[in-house]
């Protein structure tokens, strides 16, 4: 069998949240034992009231109907789990271990449902906090996402990965530009998945593969070329050979 663990962020800066979230469900319904979705940074209603997802909603399905399945969302998304640990080795999740993590119990003994007015800082640094820029910067940094967010470095990750017993962090929720990054000498990697985000950053995405030997294989998901993109009708089928690598 194949499990696959999504990490977050399924809605808002694009034009079919409400397709991403509907398939998503139903695999989840399909195979409940193989469909892990975890919580990101904008299954939060004040964000996604702010950066796409209501606005489809109403404008797709109405002012009251709209508004009462982005509601409806919303109270699912405050019971997704918020971390994923693979063979007690590999702990996935959106943002980070911030400031406040030092033990995966931690994120065990947050009781959904959560918001970020109930949730504390730990709810905080899991779904909005970044590795620092580089190897070089350790300790805990003011982070430019906003007032009371955090950087964390490699010295945090690796006492985080030596308390718990684990072999690496796997999180998500900054564009890199080749799909997936490494930090901490590897015991940290962010995965990317929208290529070409925002359709100006030109980047690559990536999903992991992770073997029964816990090795990790990224497989590249580059971005059409804009001549290419232009020359297509919503109508065209795209061969996926031409997307994945």
């Amino acid at each position: 069998y194949i499990d696959y663990v999504f990490l977050g962020d399924y809605v808002d800066r694009g034009a079919y949240s409400l397709e991403v979230m509907t398939l998503l469900l139903a695999l989840k319904i399909e195979h409940p034992n193989q469909v892990h979705l975890l919580r990101g940074n904008h299954e939060e209603s004040d964000i996604n009231a702010l950066f796409g997802f209501r606005m489809e909603c109403v404008e797709r399905l109405g002012e009251a109907a709209g508004d009462a399945v982005w509601r409806r969302f919303n109270a699912l998304f405050e019971w997704l789990p918020l971390a994923a640990v693979i063979e007690d080795r590999i702990c996935c999740m959106h943002g980070g271990i911030g400031r406040s993590l030092t033990h995966i119990s931690q994120i065990d003994a947050l009781e959904r449902p959560l918001n970020m007015e109930n949730g504390g800082v730990e709810l905080m640094d899991i779904l909005w906090s970044d590795p620092t820029e580089n190897d070089g910067i350790e300790g805990l940094r003011p982070n430019a996402r906003g007032p009371g967010l955090v950087t964390f470095g490699p010295d945090r990750v690796k006492s985080f990965c030596e308390t718990n017993g684990i072999q690496m962090i796997i999180r998500a929720h900054e564009c890199v530009m080749d799909g997936f990054e490494r930090f901490a000498q590897g015991q940290l990697l962010t995965v990317f998945s929208a290529t070409n985000y925002c359709g100006t950053a030109n980047n690559a995405g990536a999903i992991l593969v992770l073997g029964r030997d816990l090795t990790l294989y990224p497989k590249l998901i580059h971005p059409l070329p804009p001549l290419a993109m232009e020359s297509l009708s919503p109508s065209d089928r795209i061969d996926d050979n031409l997307w994945l690598q």
